[in-house]
């Protein structure tokens, strides 16, 4: 069905570069009645359009096959039809006939004019972002349009600040299965889920950055945005906390989401919200929303003092239920266990009590902290929404300056960097694996960052850092990046920014459009190349070209980073 409320002012869209004009052709006169004919040569790819017709005098009971009518003017003289699903794929080359019959009151059938509108285009722009003298990449540019990437994956009631002029309100009816609301947070990536672990995870990392980097982050003129960047995520792990012992962990089944290719805005099926409990734990998710919602707190302490004390309380009873109830959410949660299986909770009892350490000072929370780490840590596998590991090595050592967990750090560096257990793809992508390479290279840029700060191999840290980011930005001769750098994606594998404007009709033959998504999606890393640097710009590619929040968590932090790196005169 169309929404009226979406349609958009001609003069609000780019049509081709400019007006794609013609006129009416081909009349046939049949007394009262006639036929006539828009015919278009399409001069660029199109992925769903809006025709404008109009006549110098009134016509009425208008029909034709190609799209759909959603409005006519007052005095019968324009109509505005969008395509329908199968007739808004056009492709360049390719003749599109609007044919259109009506009746008319004159003496002749009237004139007419079309105006074809490529839906392909929003109009979105990115002000320009501040630049730091003597880099290679503008990192306030990335800051910017990572932020714009969150903002692109909002569920729920968007505020009236808004800026992604091709995203409405969405699953507004997301509930808990006693009716709870569960509206808001983040959809997961190129669909429609919303997953709690990866997401809470995400707030984690850029709740750290920022705290760690927040002269960057002012530097960019980006710092309020961020501060509602990590809001969004956070007001939502507050509402999924529903009781002491009560968790909810995801709102929608990926089975259902995945057979459906369209809008977030046009969804009509099922959105069932799982949780977990006393009888069915979650340590290790109850663990990750504990660590979010203390950095949250540390975070907004002094902004807001009255959110942080909501986030603190929440994350310390939410601890308690984490280390009460131990259990593996992922199987508690089978919905969870295709897409996010969990393979333990102690890495995250240990991240959450390091926080809440952090947070509160309480020595208790240091104390369980310890108990949960490892006995036996050697080198992390790499800091992910699943691994913990290299966090908690560099929280430990920056909170208690011993040695066994510098060492640690040092075990885990020596295996991630050249020489080690890592291999790297010949352009230098240190390639842990193939589903997400560049954000596991990300991750670890940012521990990497984090550990030089706190003096460990300094230079050597930060260098390794910089060339992992420099390869997502650009090294190898393209960007990873949407909408920033030479050569960046223009297929994202993501469903909103691959339909058209609305109300243009959207469905699987958006999927298969062979021009770059309609909205461009910026900021948002995607998954990245093999480990031969192989890589196709393609939306159907969604091992290489998906895009997720957690890909971009630890990769915007690991920018910010750099950036307060050259500004203090230190980037290698």
């Amino acid at each position: 069905m169309v929404t009226l409320k979406y349609l958009l002012p001609l003069a609000s869209v780019l049509a081709f570069g400019h007006a794609l004009e013609v006129p009416m052709t081909g009349v046939n006169d049949w007394g009262g009645r006639f036929e006539g004919k828009f015919v278009f040569t399409i001069p660029e790819e199109v992925s769903g359009w809006e025709a404008v017709l109009h006549f110098d005098e009134p016509v009425t009971g208008l029909t034709e096959w190609m799209g759909d009518v959603v409005k006519t003017a007052n005095d019968n003289t324009e109509y505005i039809l969008v395509s329908k699903p199968h007739t808004g794929i056009q492709h360049v080359g390719q003749t599109l006939t609007i044919t259109v019959q009506a009746a008319y009151s004159g003496s002749a059938p009237p004139t007419g004019k079309g105006t074809l509108v490529n839906m392909a285009h929003d109009g979105q722009t990115v002000p320009p972002a501040p630049t730091v003298p003597g880099t290679k990449y503008n990192y306030a540019e990335v800051l910017e349009k990572s932020i714009l990437f969150y903002e692109a994956q909002r569920s729920g009631k968007l505020p009236a600040t808004n800026r992604i002029p091709w995203r409405g309100d969405s699953a507004l009816t997301d509930h808990g299965q006693n009716g709870e609301d569960l509206t808001g947070g983040w959809y997961d990536a190129g669909d429609h889920v919303k997953f709690g672990l990866p997401m809470s995870a995400s707030v984690t990392l850029l709740a750290w950055g920022f705290l760690q980097y927040a002269d960057a982050y002012e530097a960019a003129g980006q710092t309020e945005y961020m501060y509602d960047c990590i809001r969004w995520p956070l007001e939502w792990l507050v509402k999924a906390h529903t009781g002491p012992n009560e968790l909810y962990i995801q709102v929608g089944d990926g089975g259902q989401d995945h057979g459906f290719w369209g809008r977030p805005e046009d969804m009509t099926m099922a959105r069932p919200a799982f949780k977990v409990d006393a009888s069915a734990p979650g340590s290790d998710v109850a663990g990750e929303y504990a660590a979010a919602m203390a950095a949250g707190y540390l975070v907004f302490k002094d902004k807001d003092p009255t959110f942080a004390a909501q986030l603190l309380s929440n994350a310390e009873e939410i601890y308690k239920f984490a280390v009460t109830y131990k259990g593996i959410y992922s199987n508690s949660v089978n919905q969870a266990a295709a897409y996010y299986r969990s393979n333990a909770y102690e890495d995250e009892l240990c991240w959450g009590a390091l926080w809440l350490y952090m947070a509160t000072n309480k020595t208790s929370y240091l104390t369980e902290a310890k108990t949960y780490y490892p006995a036996e840590a050697g080198p992390d596998w790499g800091q992910s929404w699943d691994d913990k590991g290299a966090g908690c090595q560099i929280l430990m050592y920056n909170i208690t300056g011993e040695q066994k967990y510098k060492d640690n750090i040092e075990a885990t560096f020596t295996g991630w960097l050249p020489g080690g257990d890592i291999p790297y793809s010949p352009k230098g992508l240190a390639f842990r694996s193939q589903w997400g390479s560049l954000r596991y290279a990300s991750n670890m840029a940012f521990m990497a960052l984090l550990a030089a700060d706190n003096g460990v191999h300094t230079t050597e840290y930060r260098t390794w850092a910089k060339s992992q980011i420099h390869y997502a930005l650009g090294d190898t001769g393209r960007s990873f990046v949407v909408g920033f750098g030479v050569n960046p994606p223009t297929q994202p594998h993501h469903r909103g920014s691959s339909c058209p404007m609305m109300p243009t009709p959207c469905s699987w033959e958006a999927q298969q459009h062979k021009g770059p998504n309609p909205h461009t999606l910026y900021g948002a890393l995607v998954g990245g190349p093999d480990g031969s640097d192989s890589y196709t710009d393609s939306r159907n590619n969604y091992i290489n070209n998906e895009v997720a929040c957690d890909y971009n968590a630890g990769f915007q932090s690991a920018v910010a980073g750099l950036m307060h790196l050259s500004m203090a005169g230190q980037l290698p």
